[in-house]
């Protein structure tokens, strides 16, 4: 299946970085780590009470919450293969997860 191809290949360039490139590359994010392992956490949840409704509700939900720049977040979930709900948690964090703590 392709999105499954496509998160083997995201989380492979994370952990292919070296320590400087993912330090910029962390840098480049518009979120804290902290903020986005809660954001993983708060629509994984969401998902299992609720399903996807192909969607960024839950995730727009989060950051309005938290009074978080949602667009330029969005548009980084979106770079990262989060163009829904369930692609935020299978693709982000996917590729993300280990480096915020969340897997």
């Amino acid at each position: 299946m392709g999105n499954r191809e496509e998160k083997k290949r995201r989380q492979a360039l994370v952990e292919q970085m070296t320590q400087g490139e993912l330090a910029e590359a962390e840098a480049l994010m518009p979120i804290s780590k902290p903020d986005l392992k809660a954001l993983f956490d708060y629509v994984d949840d969401r998902l299992q009470q609720d399903g996807c409704d192909n969607t960024l509700e839950s995730t727009r939900a989060f950051l309005t919450q938290r009074q978080l720049p949602t667009e330029p977040i969005l548009d980084w979930l979106v770079e990262q293969g989060g163009s829904c709900d369930c692609e935020v948690i299978a693709n982000a964090e996917g590729s993300w997860g280990e480096v915020v703590g969340s897997q």
